[in-house]
């Protein structure tokens, strides 16, 4: 069976005919300290050390300029058909596979607005240009962006399948948790049993394991990605969840809303299950208008409208940014058409990309809700990947 990278190096071939561009150059060093985000798509894991060249040819070539130390291990992953050593210099070896290529364009790691496309740093981006200085070729640099914002997105499905398992993981830790909730425990007991439920299962955090969950108990709780405080969990009081593992490298993220009931109440009050209606009427907004070619700007309007005309102040965040290795995982962004987001609203969206959709609001009195679900992107719109959550739980 082909490696996670060898299936991505053949996504990459066939992203760069579509963009025409000629090559895809990827320089890097000393990965375990600083590594490229695109480093897990196209080579795996294990860290490279020295100065080191990744280059995947439209025609379907793939080369690798790596130290002798690292050799065994390019070949390993299956997705470098050429393997070439290099020990005291590497310009040669570049300049050499750069003439017979002669490529038109070669797209580096560069971006002002993609964080997963903006891996090459600038002291490595001013060694290349050294190594470059006298040739052609460096004139013929171009930003990676479209490439790796393509690579990353289109989830191919052994990619989705494991996002589908990490997101099986996270539900399975809420079901257990929401049995431990009781007045009287804290923010923190409840992130400690959380802890320990990844723990058990062999997991990760999805984020910073000090915010992996949030939990905000009541009015009074900061949301948003604070660590868990010493607040106690009061009846009366909404319980918001936000939460995500890693399995196998891929990640889920998700929010969940719980009510505890006062003495003598059945259900919720209609504050909040009008405000829990509410948010779950704006995912549903979002999800339903979710197909290719729709833009972020779009979704995020969609479901930003509901909150607004139901008397909600808007929420002053994006509604949902791509999944994958990452619980941020770059490329386009579902929000309004703030400076903050670069224009990465105006992305369409495509086929396989898997999205998070998590708008919310506060309830006077009662705290925060809100909630998140993971979708994938498919030709028909977009599939929840997950359980989502259809009514308040009660405890």
């Amino acid at each position: 069976m082909p490696t996670l990278p060898q299936l991505k190096v053949q996504q990459a071939v066939e992203i760069l005919n579509e963009k025409d561009i000629d090559l895809w150059l990827t320089f890097v060093r000393e990965t375990s300290v600083n590594p490229d985000p695109v480093l897990p798509l196209i080579y795996g894991d294990d860290s490279i050390t020295r100065r080191s060249f990744l280059l995947i040819h439209k025609s379907g070539e793939t080369i690798a300029i790596i130290a002798r130390i690292d050799a065994d291990t390019a070949r390993n992953n299956g997705a470098y058909q050429q393997v070439l050593v290099s020990d005291a210099s590497i310009r040669d070896l570049l300049l050499s596979t750069l003439d017979r290529l002669d490529p038109r364009s070669i797209a580096i790691n560069i971006s002002q607005s993609d964080v997963l496309a903006d891996g090459l740093s600038v002291g490595l981006y001013q060694i290349l240009l050294s190594l470059l200085k006298g040739t052609p070729y460096e004139e013929r640099l171009v930003s990676a962006e479209a490439v790796i914002g393509a690579l990353n997105g289109r989830k191919i499905p052994r990619e989705v399948e494991r996002i589908r398992d990490a997101v099986a993981e996270t539900e399975a830790i809420y079901q257990v948790t929401y049995e431990f909730l009781k007045p009287g425990k804290t923010e923190i007991d409840v992130a400690n049993f959380m802890h320990q439920q990844i723990k058990d299962r062999g997991l990760d955090v999805a984020w910073t394991y000090e915010g992996c969950p949030a939990v905000n108990s009541g009015p009074d709780s900061p949301v948003g990605h604070a660590a868990p405080g010493s607040i106690q969990l009061e009846r009366g009081h909404i319980v918001h969840f936000d939460f995500g593992v890693k399995k196998s490298g891929f990640c889920s993220d998700i929010q969940r809303v719980v009510y505890l009931l006062k003495p003598g109440e059945s259900q919720a009050p209609q504050a909040v299950q009008f405000g829990f209606d509410t948010v779950r009427k704006a995912v549903e907004a979002a999800r339903s208008v979710m197909k290719p070619g729709v833009t972020g700007f779009e979704v995020d309007k969609a479901a930003r409208q509901v909150i607004v005309e139901a008397g909600f102040p808007e929420y002053k965040y994006a509604t949902g940014h791509q999944l994958g290795r990452h619980a941020h995982d770059g490329g386009g962004i579902l929000g309004p058409d703030w400076e903050v987001y670069t224009g990465l609203v105006h992305t369409a969206l495509e086929a396989g990309q898997v999205y998070t959709i998590e708008p919310g609001l506060a309830v006077p009195g009662y705290g925060y809700i809100g909630l998140e679900e993971d979708v994938v992107v498919t030709e028909n719109g977009a599939v929840y990947l997950g359980e989502p959550q259809q009514a308040i739980i009660l405890r």
